[in-house]
């Protein structure tokens, strides 16, 4: 039986972790830390805030009096050393910072971990690493702003590709409330490896991105629809995985959120996407069933990216028959992924064949900003070919 496990809940709320994590997973496998330090776990006040100023500078605090050096990386490759005071506490102001999401770690006598000051991390099945959120003046378009606002739902159900118990998150904009005999398109969204179900929604922001474009009146309102990315066994990025995640979506997922939900249900109101693992599963899903979804969007993958990644051995229908193109095939990376030359060459393959798609990139490596910007510059496409055909009952 499928059951709501949460009840809806404000997407303007925050959903973080209360309480601070250390985080080791960093070092070498193999290796042994060579540090001897202690941080403090409680969760009360913190000795050492990290403090973001309104200049758009950042001091970083650290307690660690027994450390010897320690660093701060904010983005890949970008170290650098904090100075130790007389109290124990590493600091470091550095900055400004563009408005923007960032993910940062401290580096303490070669080991990695977030910091315990900060509650906001970005959670997933492996690494964690704090948040660091530079607002806007005004407002950044993944911020929440005083707009209407949806609701998120934590849906369980039972899988029958997986023979499992499964969780769903699924996004509700505000009309769905508003509008009552109003019916939905749907975007199925896919989370990345290491991630799970409810990362778009947190980490990624996807409510309220859309709630911001909705006020704007630059998009079309929509279901958001995020699955469980992994297979029960086995990894989701392999050809296996990918092919189970695509029976469980089209066996389970699909058939519940149409029962279930006041949804338009035919393939010109349906899109699916996502990044890095979930975008390599959002393409070849997208692809081989374009009488299903004619709306399909890849962020980062490193699958289709492949120099090994065959396009036409895996999608010959495509490459032979322009007429099972989508409607819109997205594709973006960050400049400084190095997933990058890999789209690129993806493309020119794509532009060969005379398969139709758009293409978009922004400053950023594999890291949540550059997929924040994706999907606003995604969601605004979605739909609006199709017409209001059937979106009231």
């Amino acid at each position: 039986m499928n059951r709501v496990v949460v009840a809806t809940v404000c997407v303007g709320v925050a959903i973080g972790v209360g309480y601070s994590r250390m985080n080791l997973l960093a070092q070498a496998a193999g290796s042994t830390p060579q540090s001897t330090f202690q941080l403090p776990v409680s969760s009360t006040a913190p000795r050492a805030p990290t403090e973001v100023h309104r200049d758009r500078t950042v001091t970083f605090r650290l307690l660690a009096p027994d450390a010897t050096h320690v660093e701060v990386q904010v983005e890949p490759g970008s170290r650098q050393p904090m100075t130790k005071g007389a109290d124990g506490i590493w600091t470091l102001t550095a900055g400004p910072f563009t408005p923007e999401i960032y993910q940062y770690e401290f580096i303490v006598d070669s080991v990695s971990l977030d910091d315990p000051s900060n509650p906001r991390v970005s959670v997933g099945r492996a690494r964690h690493r704090s948040v660091l959120d530079i607002p806007g003046s005004p407002a950044r378009f993944d911020e929440w702003q005083d707009v209407p606002h949806g609701a998120v739902q934590d849906v369980e159900y039972r899988s029958i590709v997986q023979n499992a118990r499964r969780h769903v998150v699924i996004y509700l904009p505000p009309q769905y409330e508003s509008e009552r005999t109003r019916r939905f398109p749907v975007l199925y969204l896919r989370h990345g490896n290491t991630e799970m179900e409810s990362a778009w929604s947190n980490q990624g922001a996807a409510g309220i991105i859309l709630e911001n474009l909705l006020a704007q009146r630059k998009a079309v309102p929509m279901i958001i629809v995020m699955p469980n990315g992994y297979p029960a066994h086995g990894e989701g990025s392999t050809p296996e995985g990918t092919d189970e995640t695509i029976r469980e979506l089209l066996t389970d997922i699909l058939p519940l959120v149409e029962k279930s939900y006041r949804v338009i249900a035919d393939a010109d109101h349906r899109a699916i996407a996502g990044l890095s693992m979930g975008a390599g599963q959002a393409f070849l899903t997208g692809l081989r069933h374009t009488d299903t979804f004619a709306y399909v969007g890849a962020f980062s993958s490193g699958v289709i990216s492949s120099v090994d990644f065959d396009f036409r051995g895996r999608l010959p229908e495509i490459s032979a028959r322009s007429a099972r193109q989508p409607r819109l095939l997205f594709l973006s990376c960050g400049t400084d992924d190095p997933r990058y030359p890999g789209y690129l060459k993806l493309m020119e393959t794509l532009k060969s064949d005379g398969v139709r798609f758009e293409w978009f990139s922004t400053p950023g490596a594999h890291e949540w900003k550059v997929w924040r910007h994706s999907l606003a510059e995604m969601l605004p496409k979605l739909f609006q070919s199709a017409g209001t055909r059937s979106s009231h009952s």
